[in-house]
């Protein structure tokens, strides 16, 4: 018989071993790859103080915080369950914030290799830490579903210099129960593990350009008629031999 497996604890024995629920924030760099080492320091750079401006001017202090964590070319932000820190603060003067302060950016910069322009994600749900670091399946998720094809390709599209994609939870929770306003569309859909999680596209308004009305929403997968047909014969079949075994 197996050992079930616990959580890794901490190594201060203060923090809990068990799972925390965490605001998540995501950002990532457009075209990192394409860029010099030394141009990577250098958006690194202006990544990281236009973020800590960025969530000083929305109040989230050090201390509704958990240590940021660098991704290479992203920086990943978790947030303590907190009342100061609603997920509306996040939708409604964090990111717009931060879209600000990168077309400011932008605008004043000499060299176009340091224009910055972001993909970010919002999502929420439970993550565990260790002494190196935080890890769950919400994080997947969330890291998912900011490096989706369909969330690259709207950045490309927009004027905007920042992109946002919000998850299912998030979607349903705050943006269709009417708190925040905006354009959101469904357009993101990736697997982690056994389940399909839903994104849904924000763009900023930061002038003329692709919205994320103006990006078009994905094919439907067309079906097969033999697919179809097979499909409804399980859908009959099936009932009819439950039926038969609990007689």
């Amino acid at each position: 018989m197996s050992t079930p497996l616990a959580a890794v604890p901490f190594l201060d024995p203060r923090r809990p071993t068990g799972p925390m629920h965490r605001s998540i924030v995501a950002v990532d760099l457009e075209g990192s790859t394409t860029r010099t080492n030394l141009v990577k320091g250098e958006l690194r750079r202006i990544m990281y103080d236009l973020l800590g401006r960025t969530l000083e001017g929305a109040a989230i202090t050090e201390n509704l915080l958990e240590p940021l964590t660098d991704r290479g070319d992203g920086i990943l932000v978790l947030i303590r369950p907190h009342d100061q820190v609603p997920k509306t603060v996040l939708l409604e003067h964090l990111i717009p914030r931060l879209a600000a302060l990168l077309v400011e950016h932008n605008a004043a910069v000499a060299q176009h290799a340091l224009q910055v322009r972001l993909r970010a994600v919002v999502h929420a749900g439970e993550v565990h830490g260790d002494s190196r670091g935080f890890y769950g399946e919400a994080i997947d998720v969330a890291i998912r579903l900011m490096d989706s094809a369909a969330v690259k390709k709207a950045l490309k599209l927009a004027a905007s210099p920042l992109v946002l994609v919000v998850s299912e939870e998030i979607h349903s929770g705050i943006v269709r129960q009417g708190y925040v306003d905006g354009a959101y569309r469904p357009l993101v859909r990736v697997r982690v593990g056994y389940r399909q999680h839903r994104g849904w596209v924000h763009i900023p308004d930061a002038g003329e350009g692709a919205s994320a009305e103006a990006i078009p929403l994905p094919a439907r997968p067309v079906r097969s008629p033999a697919l179809t047909i097979a499909r409804e014969r399980v859908e009959r079949i099936v009932p009819a031999i439950i039926g038969t075994g609990s007689r």
